[in-house]
């Protein structure tokens, strides 16, 4: 098995732990409606994006 976790993995696993940081901080401040939000993008779409970005499918 060849590890296939680039530069562009990781910027965008920065980004999701940053958009998770941030959801959390605004749920902090009592927002109910955003915070959600931001935090079902972070854990449903840029995590897995983040892992699975680049990786090819092998015949």
């Amino acid at each position: 098995m060849k590890f296939v976790f680039k530069k562009i993995n990781a910027i965008l696993l920065i980004i999701a732990i940053l958009a998770t940081v941030i959801g959390y901080i605004i749920m902090g401040t009592g927002d109910k409606t955003i915070s959600p939000i931001i935090l079902i993008i972070a854990y449903v779409v840029l995590f897995p994006v983040a892992i699975l970005y680049g990786t090819k499918k092998s015949k």
